[in-house]
């Protein structure tokens, strides 16, 4: 049985659950309307037949981040959250407080549509939030304190935030947590990736101070305060491979590992006692979630509830406030994200609850049962290890269970970033491919995150074309498994992704059959003279620099080598990009159809970095499939 791609898009998630106040509700973000809103649903422990949520919001672009007031807010406030949201792609978030009993929204950085704003969090009171924003400066994210006042009628504004700290370097800076007193903060200046500084500011005087510096470069993630408000719980890969759970005690500096696994803890949240740290572990992709206890040091593996190995969606977890629930959203291969919560009493068996949805995600009409999960590979690739045997690369490789005798196309799907990790969440894009007779294999070449800091660096720089050769090497495993047709494979990828496409059509086009562009970098060097001031910084530390390194990012650029395409390539990008500008994508078409060569270009005006609304989905999925079942599958269903 074969279904439209329409029917795939249609496909829902729910996700980033943020508890009420008084803690009967649970507010997420939802694409329902076909864009991500604010939804909340009633908290109903037991209740077989799941409530259909209440939407909260009704913007008429993507909602961003929810956040619920504390507990403690003051009686005016205990029905208020906080939202973001930015205009057509443009990534420039906007903050605004929503009093959901009263349906009432008040702008709180009205004036500063041409700044991006990146939430903090609430004070424990739930009078004040803290946020960073590069208002006074594209390249610089500053450090600002806002007081919240209750929303009394539809022109009620909030008085203007005020500038704590002003920052002097490029980078994001992430707010973390306010302390339990309220007086002090603590934040991320992550000047890249894996480049981060830990500072805590004292919001009295303005005073910052540096916590665990070091000359080499260490990521410090997800800090929170205990409630004695001088020990903090984060993640860290300071002294290690790998992200893991450490104590901070903020008078003597002193840092102990509280939960070191041989992979990356990729999520941290406190309970509100303080008491118990739930936490997730990325395990070759998949994530697995545990409890630690405070006081007897014992640790709890969350009870298994899924299908298949799956993924916390936005890495997001977060205790209830009277500390019963863990709530976090969750998704598998073969089942779309939804919010699940985690009843941490026991039972009457003396054994921990297992998982529960409270949300029930559309799949499109679709039969669930028919989704196919994937195998964990590895294969080998062109050099070894420093231990001397050969380098594998992992990869899930999702087979059709109905394909018959005929040979398959097979398309590779290259993540973006390139820090980042293809995980075994639920695609739609891969699910309508299967159903439709192509295999897909999804590598997470060197330069992935997920495999330790060693792993993720071997693509910096004058390296980069290595990660562009696991992608070859991918391709000829592909041709060596029975049941694939080696002359018909694509490569497809966005963002980063969209270069390694290009990089691959370039320096390997014997090997590609088609290929699929989407917000894809051209050119290095040009990207970076175009990107966004606050991430050109972040990303030359990955690529490299203009001023060192320009000579050799000019020299891999699959735009001076289009000659080299030897396949039919599609482009697809959004007008408003802020990483990677139109002119990226601009360039290489043009340069394409000057020499005759088969290109197929769209533009959508009202998208950024990515195609988000669904109508213009419905637009670039199907020429998508159009495009593939021209040039890979003639004479395939279109969908």
């Amino acid at each position: 049985m074969s279904w439209s791609i329409e029917r795939y898009l249609n496909v829902r998630q729910a996700y980033a659950p943020s508890f009420s106040p008084d803690g009967r509700s649970l507010a997420f973000l939802a694409n329902i309307t076909g864009l991500p809103q604010v939804w909340q649903v009633p908290i109903i422990p037991g209740k077989q037949v799941l409530p259909w949520p209440d939407q909260l919001t009704f913007e008429n672009d993507r909602v961003s981040t929810v956040a619920y007031a504390p507990p403690t807010a003051e009686s005016d406030l205990s029905s208020s959250l906080i939202y973001l949201y930015d205009v057509g792609g443009s990534e420039q978030h906007q903050i605004f407080l929503l009093d959901v009993d009263r349906a009432l929204v008040v702008p709180l950085t009205e004036g500063h549509s041409d700044a991006m704003h990146l939430f903090g969090s609430w004070a424990p009171d739930g009078r004040r939030i803290s946020f960073s924003a590069n208002r006074r400066d594209p390249a610089f994210f500053d450090l600002y304190l806002q007081t919240v006042t209750p929303a009394q009628g539809q022109h009620t504004q909030c008085a203007e935030a005020e500038i704590i700290w002003e920052n002097d370097e490029p980078g994001y800076l992430q707010v973390h947590a306010f302390n339990p007193s309220g007086n002090r903060v603590v934040a991320s200046l992550m000047r890249s990736s894996f480049d981060h500084t830990l500072i805590e500011f004292d919001l009295g005087t303005g005073n910052a101070r540096k916590l665990l510096e070091r000359e080499e470069p260490v990521r410090f993630m997800e800090v929170r305060y205990a409630p004695d408000g001088e020990t903090l719980y984060l993640l860290t890969d300071l002294d290690a491979d790998f992200l893991y759970i450490a104590q901070l005690d903020l008078r003597s500096g002193a840092l102990d590992a509280l939960a070191s696994p041989a992979w990356n803890c990729e999520s941290l949240a406190l309970s509100r006692d303080g008491t118990k740290l739930a936490y997730s572990v990325n395990v070759e992709g998949g994530d697995r979630i545990f409890l630690l206890d405070l006081e007897s040091w014992t640790t709890l593996a969350a009870p298994e509830f899924a299908r298949a190995p799956g993924v916390i969606t936005d890495g997001h977890l977060t205790f209830s406030p009277d500390d019963r629930f863990l709530a976090f959203s969750f998704t598998d291969a073969v089942r779309t994200a939804d919010i699940f919560l985690w009843d941490l009493t026991s039972g009457t068996t003396g054994m921990p609850a297992v998982p529960e949805a409270v949300t029930a995600s559309s799949h499109g009409g679709l039969p669930v049962s028919a989704f196919g999960a994937p195998n964990l590979i590895h294969y080998e690739t062109f050099d070894r290890e420093e231990r001397g045997q050969p380098r594998e690369i992992p990869a899930w490789f999702f087979r059709p269970t109905d394909a018959g005798e005929e040979p398959l196309p097979a398309v590779v799907i290259v993540h973006g970033g390139p820090e980042s990790q293809f995980r075994p969440g639920f695609h739609f894009f891969v699910q309508y491919l299967l159903h439709h007779g192509y295999a897909v294999l999804a590598p997470n070449v060197r330069g992935s995150t997920g495999y330790g800091k060693a792993y993720s660096h071997l693509d910096d720089v004058e390296k980069r074309m290595d990660s562009v050769a696991d992608l070859a090497y991918a391709a000829h495993w592909l041709r060596a498994q029975p049941g694939i047709d080696g002359n018909r494979l694509v490569v497809y990828g966005g963002s980063y992704g969209g270069f390694m496409v290009l990089a691959a059509l370039t320096t390997y086009p014997e090997l590609w059959a088609a290929g699929v562009d989407i917000v894809g970098i051209s050119n290095l060097a040009s990207f970076l003279e175009h990107t966004s001031g606050y991430r050109r910084a972040h990303r030359e530390a990955e690529y490299g620099s203009l001023a060192r390194d320009r000579e050799f990012l000019e020299s891999i650029a699959p735009m001076h080598q289009v000659d080299r395409i030897a396949c039919p390539l599609m482009v697809i990008h959004g007008r408003n990009d802020p990483r990677v500008p139109l002119s990226e994508a601009e360039q290489l078409v043009t340069a394409l159809e000057a020499r005759g060569a088969v290109v197929r270009f769209l533009v959508f005006d009202d998208e950024g970095h990515g195609v988000v609304k669904l109508k213009n989905k419905l637009v670039a999925y199907p020429a998508i499939i159009e495009f593939l079942n021209e040039y890979v599958r003639p004479g395939g269903v279109n969908g």
